[in-house]
């Protein structure tokens, strides 16, 4: 395949992100998501569908079907979305002055969702709603802003409705197109800007699923936990956060370590 060499570091980053949505969804398949009946974290489970996402880009674009690898990177940022917006709805619907005001924690438009009587809001009011909480302002004001992810996410439904030509082109590997190697570069380097993202924005709003078991492990053998002990992260954050987010967006890497509790060096 033309530039099959070039995709090499790219397929090896898709294997960070995939290994780290794998360890994300272990680690907090044991925290109750607040404001439903669901059984577990609903989080979990996002993560692990992200997870295969990415997996089946890296098995597309290695057969060289850049254009179908982007419309499974606009799936990827959708599911980046969803899941943050749920985070943000659920946690200003649950607080105490509402839980009593309604004598119950059941946030219906999510319940609603994940019984299957009713679909989230649609992307763009999702997107307003994120941008609009106070909770996680420094990413957008002074790492992402909305220009930005409308640029990618632009990029995205050009592939995936065939806005030009050249991307119906750069889904068949045996036909030559021009610089077809600088275009799955190029998508390799679009997922990394909505994984850091999509990251940014947990650090923000669900700070607490970066923690190491540590803190838990104390608890289960009956021992008083050290001291900070459940703001330490876990070995696989402090690496993701070493070498994607430090590497590719230190202005963003060190608002994380200003603004939240976690300790991250």
């Amino acid at each position: 395949m033309e530039g099959e060499s070039h995709n090499a570091q790219a397929f090896e980053e898709f294997d960070t992100y995939i290994n780290f949505y794998q360890s994300l969804a272990q680690s907090t398949c044991g925290f109750a998501t607040t404001g439903t009946r669901a059984p577990g974290n609903i989080d979990s489970y996002i993560f692990s569908s992200m997870q295969n996402t990415i997996g089946s880009i890296q098995t597309i674009l290695k057969e060289g079907k850049i254009n179908d690898a982007y419309a499974l990177l606009r799936k990827y940022s959708d599911s980046s979305v969803i899941n943050i917006y749920t985070n943000l709805y659920l946690d200003a619907e649950s607080t105490m002055e509402k839980i009593l005001e309604r004598e119950s924690i059941l946030v219906e438009k999510i319940h609603n969702w994940l019984s299957g009587k009713a679909q989230l809001p649609r992307l763009g009011p999702m997107l307003k709603y994120i941008y609009a909480s106070p909770k996680a302002a420094p990413v957008k004001s002074e790492a992402f802003s909305e220009a930005e992810y409308k640029q990618l996410r632009d990029k995205c439904n050009d592939h995936t409705h065939y806005n030009l030509f050249r991307y119906v082109l750069l889904n068949d590997p045996e036909v030559h197109v021009p610089k077809r190697a600088e275009a799955a570069e190029q998508l390799g380097a679009d997922l990394r800007d909505m994984f850091i993202w999509h990251l940014g924005y947990l650090f923000y709003t669900q700070g607490h699923y970066m923690m190491s078991g540590d803190y838990i492990e104390y608890l289960d053998a009956g021992l008083t936990p050290e001291a900070d002990s459940q703001y330490w992260v876990a070995n696989f954050v402090q690496e993701i956060f070493d070498n994607v987010i430090k590497r590719h967006r230190p202005d963003l890497a060190n608002l994380i370590k200003r603004d939240t509790t976690m300790h991250l060096k």
